[in-house]
């Protein structure tokens, strides 16, 4: 087993950025950007998006189209990067996301809510995030360092709207982010998650009520919504040496409306 507890700064990395093409997966693939990382723009369907934003970084960013739910795409994914950039992927965020809309009165109750939003919300949070792990773990088993880094949501200690099916899948997300941050700790590479609230404004939250934002706003002591940017910087601690030694958590990035 090697583990020299490497502590590579972002810009060294190869990153990837799952569901990176639109939404708060651009953001944080922007991040990693600006702080000199390499990064890694995956999407699915917006490809148009997904290469803009690559173009922006010109040798540093590679747009590529995988289907995170297929491990094989993922693989190929990952071959691709590093022979794209000559290193292998060292960080891996997990933000790729089934389609959803984040607007409560649109989502399903209890008595109506089915298995297949669940199954689908689990198979694209879940599945997603163990192919891209199992995908990016022999190299960074290899090297004795690796990130992973899991975007959940303030709605397992909040969960004020039903969005069962979503939340459910970020509950997981959040168990096997700590199961296999004891797993994989002895190789030196660490699994955290960063959980937000409602972000003002992504593509999924863009039909939520005004009057929602505003009621968030005014509950939080920085009395204001989260934007995308704002979460997307907070999750480069846990790509950076600051968090060496940080494993297993759950950093909450809403403006302080809920805590712990």
């Amino acid at each position: 087993m090697k583990n020299d507890r490497a502590a590579l700064p972002i810009n060294e990395q190869v990153i990837l950025v799952t569901g990176a093409g639109r939404g708060l997966g651009a953001h944080l693939a922007r991040a990693f950007l600006r702080e000199g990382g390499r990064v890694v723009v995956n999407y699915l369907h917006s490809a148009e998006s997904a290469r803009a934003l690559a173009d922006e970084a010109a040798g540093r960013a590679i747009a590529l189209q995988a289907d995170v739910c297929d491990p094989g795409q993922v693989g190929a994914m990952l071959d691709r990067a590093r022979e794209h950039f000559g290193a292998p992927v060292r960080t891996v965020v997990n933000n790729a996301l089934p389609a959803f809309s984040f607007n409560g009165d649109a989502r399903p109750h209890a008595d109506v809510l089915a298995w297949d939003a669940l199954q689908q919300q689990l198979e694209g949070v879940l599945r997603g995030a163990l192919n891209t792990t199992q995908a990016a773990l022999p190299a960074m088993r290899a090297a004795g360092f690796g990130r992973i880094i899991n975007v959940g949501t303030n709605l397992f200690q909040n969960p004020v709207v039903p969005y069962h099916d979503y939340t459910a899948a970020k509950a997981g997300l959040l168990s096997l982010t700590r199961t296999l941050s004891q797993d994989l700790g002895p190789f030196g590479i660490t699994v955290n998650m960063v959980s937000g609230g409602l972000l003002r404004t992504t593509d999924a939250s863009a039909a939520t009520p005004e009057a929602v934002f505003d009621l968030i706003a005014s509950s939080t002591p920085l009395r204001k919504v989260t934007t995308p940017a704002e979460f997307a910087d907070a999750a480069l601690f846990f790509a950076s040496p600051w968090s060496r030694s940080v494993t297993g958590q759950n950093l909450i990035v809403d403006g302080g409306l809920v805590k712990g």
